[in-house]
């Protein structure tokens, strides 16, 4: 039997939008944040025991920064289990994901671009190859986002086995056919029961010689089939304790005496061809069976949620408006506009200065005068896609830091665009945001949104 288990290993953004630093947060106690907590309980011993050389996995690019600058020997320990899988195979078992954890089906066509090419760019950056397969945000998904996988490179993604239709109930992998004479892309299910049972039933989990026998004395074998367990990463040790020895033991020997052969997607692409074919149920996502409406208005599990319409109307509208200035100051320099945003990634990464992208993309027209003004657009553009994190949405009360730092990303962004244009979107966003407000307490989108914008200018005066 090929059995693999997927860890989804992410954490949002903590820094504060304007400080860049990440506040005390409260219950992470001994800790001063959750990364650090989540460290200590999860990614480090899981590093420490070689369980990312073992599993498929994927680290959001926010985590995996954070790692990079605070937690050097585990991030090292990261990428040197990956790499041994790429060099040995030919194909690393780590995934790549969308940048900033935002839901794609809801995103604009560019957005979706600069969304994958950024996490590709940051996955290539940390593990020094090319992904080939990405995880989608909240497994989020229709058929232009796996198109836009599909232009730039990705082989494959994860879903849940409610997300395609089988063709004549066939067993997956599957091929999804795509438009305009693409070629088909690969997608992998989860095993549904097995993946519900180790996320959400602790019990499942406490014995790994009893987990193991179960999957045996229950399925029939497939000697070329994949049984794919697919959960939070943090489960291992974080949200379940002593998870992470579990892990440890299951992969370290007590599969293999059973006959169980452990593998990746990657991996098994390289050895099997896949034959079966799905359709894809657009607009779906693994963590609520309502779809992407999880992440624009009230579904039957954020019942309460009637700040979530006007609260993306909001945002949509204000990264209309942040386009439209980009626009009207980039347009005429670049004759690839929204190309210079999809490689601002390389500055993000310091790969390369804003002024040597912008040489690189101009079309002759280029000054150093105008160097200023670019880049503050370009990180407007950057706090843009902040604003679309999916923890923004997801939850059913705004009173909660998430959504606050989305309206906070927007003023950042609305602060660099004035800067750059002299352009004043503050008004209008204020008005649109004074529309969204919590149910419990009161609090209203403007109130952070102007608090905001306020600390922006005076860290700009000071």
């Amino acid at each position: 039997m090929n059995l693999c288990i997927h860890g989804h290993f992410y954490q949002p953004p903590r820094e504060d939008p304007i400080s860049n630093y990440i506040p005390d947060e409260i219950g992470a106690q001994p800790f001063g944040n959750w990364n650090e907590r989540i460290l200590s309980e999860c990614y480090a011993p899981n590093a420490r025991y070689g369980s990312f050389q073992k599993i498929s996995f994927n680290v959001g690019p926010t985590l995996m920064r954070w790692m990079d600058d605070f937690a050097a020997d585990t991030y090292a320990d990261i990428i040197t289990q990956e790499r041994w899988n790429y060099e040995k195979y030919g194909v690393g078992n780590g995934m790549a994901q969308s940048y900033n954890h935002s839901i794609l089906p809801l995103a604009t066509k560019q957005d979706k671009i600069t969304q994958v090419r950024w996490g590709i760019k940051d996955f290539e950056l940390h593990y020094g190859h090319k992904p080939a397969g990405m995880w989608l945000p909240e497994t989020a998904v229709d058929i232009d986002t796996l198109c836009t996988l599909a232009d730039n490179g990705i082989q494959f993604t994860i879903l849940a086995p409610w997300q395609v239709l089988p063709e004549n109930g066939a067993a997956g992998p599957y091929l999804i056919d795509l438009p305009d004479g693409r070629d088909p892309f690969v997608v992998f299910t989860y095993d549904q029961e097995l993946s519900t049972r180790v996320s959400f039933f602790p019990s499942a989990t406490v014995n790994g010689d009893l987990f193991l026998d179960c999957i045996l004395s229950n399925r029939a074998e497939n000697p070329d089939g994949l049984m794919l367990v697919a959960s939070d990463g943090e489960l291992y040790g974080h949200h379940q304790p002593f998870r992470d020895l579990f892990l440890s033991y299951v992969l370290n020997g007590a599969a293999e005496k059973r006959g169980v052969q452990w593998t990746y997607p990657g991996k098994w692409l390289k050895e099997h061809t896949v034959s079966s074919r799905a359709s894809l149920v657009k607009n779906t996502s693994w963590s609520c069976l309502h779809g992407v409406d999880r992440w624009q208005k009230v579904c039957g599990c954020t019942p309460q949620a009637y700040w979530k319409t006007p609260f993306r109307e909001a945002l949509n509208q204000i990264g209309e408006w942040l386009d439209a200035a980009f626009l009207d100051v980039i347009a005429p320099i670049f004759p690839e506009p929204w190309e210079l945003r999809h490689r601002y990634i390389d500055v993000m990464n310091r790969q390369m200065s804003t002024r040597e992208l912008c040489l690189e993309l101009s079309d002759g027209a280029w000054r150093d005068q105008q160097l200023a003004r670019v880049q503050d657009l370009l990180s407007a553009q950057y706090e843009r896609q902040r604003m679309f994190t999916s923890c923004g949405f997801y939850h059913d009360e705004f009173h909660r830091i998430e959504p606050q730092n989305n309206i906070a990303y927007a003023a950042k962004a609305v602060f660099l665009t004035e800067r750059a244009t002299g352009l004043d979107l503050a008004p209008a966003a204020l008005a649109l945001l004074g529309q969204v407000h919590s149910q419990k307490t009161g609090l209203k989108g403007d109130t952070v949104f102007s608090q905001t914008l306020l600390r922006a200018k005076e860290e700009c005066v000071s």
